[in-house]
């Protein structure tokens, strides 16, 4: 078979997010229609504009040793641990290269991106320069900062030696690593993947300047239903954090290691607006485009689709020019779609989103089922699709894919596209 053509498989899952310390605790209560958003109770954050989003479920210092902790920015931690669980999901026991394992670290690739980066360390190494004086600064403030931080760590857990990257396109980063990491595997850069996304920002400065640009909700009386995609009375979205990891392999590779494999990736579409700096083009344009750019270059047949994982962040342009660009490309086809938008119940996750919701893409798929959209009320009259909500609904048999949309400030859309095996 030809490199390029190459058959992308994914075979673990690994995640930590406002839902669960793992994959399955999330995905249960994503069924569940559980809401991870809750009031800050921090000191700091009592003179904020917004006062709540959604943390993570699990505290990484109770699962990472301490002398590690201080190495690792949050963000980092993040992404250890989904990584951690992903590698295990899909079977291997050892780092690349060590006895009985069945991958090269030569054909082991890490992409794990971050939409800020270690903005935490940053911020609060740079309080220590102001407070303590320079020779208090850490020694590992430089390491923790970088974005390629998280990406980095995962190489070395794993012996990543295919090549360990980083893509940075704001909240299309995640995505934009998955669907990187395909591509080292489609054209024979390397045989296995551990690809996602982490993003760790509950911090002031960050909260004060989303808050100012009036992009997040300001329900602060209501954190349960604060993320409210697709409804009449959205506000804005909700910051969480945590992160979503999956191994992507060659499908030989999968086979020939006696692999369980969830389902098949089939690519994955680009494009840019470049229309303004943070605000989507309102017609979905460039959305429309990614979307037929993932067409193009992939087998898939709109009549195969039966599912959308949304990127609707619930802001009150975003979610309705989504929507437009799904119904310009997919025209009648739509109707059959089963729409859905997971950060009504995660919040959203920055750079971290197309990781989380990777990982909720290949579950749907994996169980047949999708999650609903909480918080959804009175639906927008322009909102001309299928939004599942109230309950969990059950995908049809058969052959059948899903797409998970992922788009950033700056005008980045990155649609990635799964199938059933």
């Amino acid at each position: 078979m030809n490199a390029n053509s190459r058959t992308v498989v994914v075979t673990g899952v690994g995640a930590t997010t406002p839902l669960g310390g793992d994959a399955a605790t999330t995905w249960q209560n994503l069924l569940a229609g559980t809401s991870g958003v809750r009031v800050l109770t921090q000191e700091w954050a009592a003179e904020l504009p917004v006062r709540i989003a959604a943390p993570a479920a699990q505290e990484p210092a109770e699962l990472l040793p301490r002398p590690q902790l201080r190495r690792l920015d949050r963000s980092a931690q993040f992404a250890l641990l989904a990584a951690r669980e992903a590698w295990a999901d899909a079977g291997f026991t050892a780092k690349a290269g060590e006895e009985d394992s069945p991958v090269e670290p030569a054909r082991l690739g890490t992409v794990i991106a971050s939409g800020i980066g270690g903005v935490t360390t940053l911020l609060d190494q740079y309080d220590v320069l102001k407070e303590k004086g320079a020779r208090k600064v850490s020694p590992h403030t430089v390491p923790m900062l970088m974005p390629n931080s998280p990406a980095a760590n995962v190489g070395l857990e794993v012996g990543a030696q295919a090549g360990v990257h980083t893509p940075v396109s704001a909240c299309a980063s995640g995505a934009e690593a998955v669907g990187y990491a395909a591509e080292m595997i489609r054209t024979g850069r390397a045989d296995v993947v551990v690809a996602g996304g982490t993003e760790a920002c509950v911090h002031p400065l960050p909260i004060a300047a989303f808050a100012n640009m009036m992009a997040m909700s300001k329900k602060n009386d209501e954190p349960l239903t604060a993320s409210r995609p697709f409804d009449t009375a959205r506000d804005g979205f909700v910051l969480g954090e945590g992160a979503g990891v999956v191994i992507l392999e060659s499908a030989e590779h999968a086979a020939a290691r006696g692999a369980r494999v969830y389902c098949e990736m089939l690519g994955q579409g680009i494009s840019a607006d470049s229309h303004h700096i943070a605000q989507p083009e309102p017609t979905g344009r460039g959305i429309a485009e990614a979307v037929r750019h993932l067409l193009a270059q992939s087998d898939l047949k709109p009549e195969q689709l039966t599912h959308v994982n949304a990127h609707a962040t619930s802001t009150p342009l975003g979610d309705v020019a989504e929507i437009k660009a799904l119904r310009r490309v997919l025209g009648d086809e739509l109707d059959h779609v089963a729409v859905s938008s997971t950060k009504s119940m995660t919040g959203h996750l920055l750079g971290g989103a197309g990781g989380v919701e990777t990982v909720a893409t290949v579950m749907a798929l994996h169980h047949r089922t999708v999650p609903p959209t909480i918080n959804l009320d009175e639906l927008d009259a322009e909102v001309d699709a299928d939004i599942v909500r109230g309950e969990p609904r059950a995908l049809p048999s058969g052959t059948i894919a899903a797409i998970n949309n992922s788009f950033g400030f700056g005008g980045h859309n990155v649609v990635l596209a799964f199938r059933t095996v």
